[in-house]
């Protein structure tokens, strides 16, 4: 991510510290008071005014508003992509709704997964899609959206469901050459991207097995008797929709899509339109009338939402879908988000955090711990994971050199930090998307995201006990 730069006094720590800690004083206040709602308006406030208050440390320090405003709005900018993804997934989830696609998802899901095997179940289907797409967003979007449902007709906590989700996505989003974190922690180091990959492993790889270990214990206390009751949720989904694998068609094209590198809007944007002409095919008893009545109900139900009834209250939970309208409160977060990370960025808040981090220690260890915390740090405020990767990034290059690291150590960290922590945080553009297409709080699934908080403290054990540390010049301690 791109953003303006110019030569400003350095403000003080104490400067940079009174945005951040005002922000998450009233962050905590405030779900305190509106608790779950917190996300549909007024947290995007919140961030707001931590924005204003970075303006006013920015002011004492001659940082011209106009400055300030050309930083916010190439934030937004960057983060447009995002925002247009974020649209089509609501149109894609209305879509695979209404032409029987998610409903087959859960049908078929329900038939073949044990539920006391679920929850590793999850993490692992999720892995292998985003390994192969290189994004846990397309995956959360797709089989992520299916995986909840599954887990409530079973009766699962969507909460366990979507830390499962989430842990797999972000497994296969760290390792995949097709990721974008993946290629850009590697260019910002300056290590090749296989290197970089093959030096992942160290701390990827026991970071899944505590995962699955953890979520089989979970899984294994999942009472098996609530299965029982399914026959009369695979009947109600049966009255609803016509149900046939040859569904499967549309889910498989645009994975395979993404994977042949299509851009994830062109597959999304297919993916939409594919969905909306097999519910013409597949569904006319629900899609039913003459041309005008399927226009209204099909354009109706991608961008403004649908709700279908069943036989079963499970279902008429299931079935339904916000559509594109659904996503414009996460929209309405990023772009607060963008505001207050675009003024803490211009007014140099940001460096300084990092250059205290870095002051703190001089040993291996504390680089270490200094290029985590920095990632945190960033996610909290700049609410960017790739603001997360590129400033420590930039941040921390030499300072491993300098100790004669190599720079797989560096881009391991940061991912291990920075791209997999952006989805715990509420305001970061990554939890603000996860949550509103999962359709889980992060507050909800933040305990099961077990992955995602178990790397960073798996590449700081690694660095404590100097295992598997590569060196610049192998001889020279």
């Amino acid at each position: 991510m791109c953003s303006l730069q110019r030569n400003n006094p350095s403000i003080s720590l104490f400067a940079a510290l009174i945005p951040l800690l005002g922000l998450i004083i009233m962050l905590a206040f405030n779900v305190f008071v509106f608790g779950d709602n917190a996300i549909e308006g007024s947290n995007q406030f919140i961030l707001l005014l931590g924005g204003v208050m970075a303006c006013i440390v920015g002011y004492f320090y001659k940082i011209p508003f106009s400055f300030m405003i050309e930083n916010i709005a190439t934030n937004i900018k960057s983060v447009s992509g995002s925002i247009l993804i974020l649209l089509l997934v609501g149109s894609l989830a209305a879509s695979w709704l209404i032409s029987g696609i998610i409903p087959a998802m859960i049908y078929y899901g329900i038939k073949l997964i044990n539920p006391t095997l679920f929850l590793p179940t999850a993490v692992i289907i999720s892995a292998i899609v985003s390994l192969a797409t290189g994004s846990s967003w397309t995956t959360s979007a797709t089989i992520g959206i299916a995986l909840i449902a599954i887990g409530k007709a079973m009766d699962i906590s969507a909460g366990m469901v979507a830390g499962a989700v989430i842990s797999g996505a972000y497994f296969g989003d760290k390792l995949s050459p097709l990721s974008d974190t993946t290629n850009l922690a590697s260019a910002m180091s300056g290590a090749s991207l296989f290197d970089h990959i093959r030096y992942m492993l160290i701390t990827t790889v026991p970071s899944l097995i505590v995962t699955l270990i953890v979520f089989s214990i979970l899984s294994s206390s999942i009472n098996s008797g609530t299965i029982a009751g399914t026959s009369t949720i695979l009947l109600a989904i049966e009255r609803s929709f016509f149900i046939t694998p040859w569904l499967f068609i549309v889910p498989v094209i645009v994975i395979g899509m993404i994977i042949y590198k299509v851009s994830p809007l062109i597959a999304l944007f297919a993916g939409t339109l594919l969905g909306m002409c097999f519910s013409i095919f597949f569904q006319p008893m629900l899609v039913s009338g003459d041309f005008f009545s399927q226009y209204k109900f099909i354009l109706g139900s991608v961008t403004t939402g649908v709700s279908i009834e069943s036989s079963h209250i499970i279902l008429n939970d299931l079935f339904m879908s916000g559509g594109m309208e659904g996503m414009l409160s996460t929209i309405w977060l990023i772009i607060c988000a963008m505001v207050f990370g675009g003024v803490m960025e211009s007014i140099g808040a940001l460096t300084k955090l990092s250059s205290f981090l870095l002051s703190i220690g001089d040993s291996i260890f504390s680089l270490f711990a200094a290029t985590v915390g920095s990632c945190l740090t960033i996610n909290l405020t700049a609410s960017d994971q790739y603001l997360a990767i590129v400033v420590p990034g930039k941040m921390f290059s030499k300072a491993y050199k300098d100790h004669n690291l190599a720079p797989e150590n560096l881009s391991r960290t940061l991912e291990d930090s920075g791209t997999v922590t952006s989805v715990l945080v509420p305001w970061n553009t990554c939890g603000a998307y996860q949550s509103s297409v999962l359709g889980v709080g992060v507050g909800e699934y933040f305990i099961y995201a077990i992955f995602n908080y178990v790397s960073p403290f798996m590449t700081l054990l690694f660095a404590a006990i100097h295992y598997k540390i590569k060196r610049i010049n192998p001889n020279v301690e």
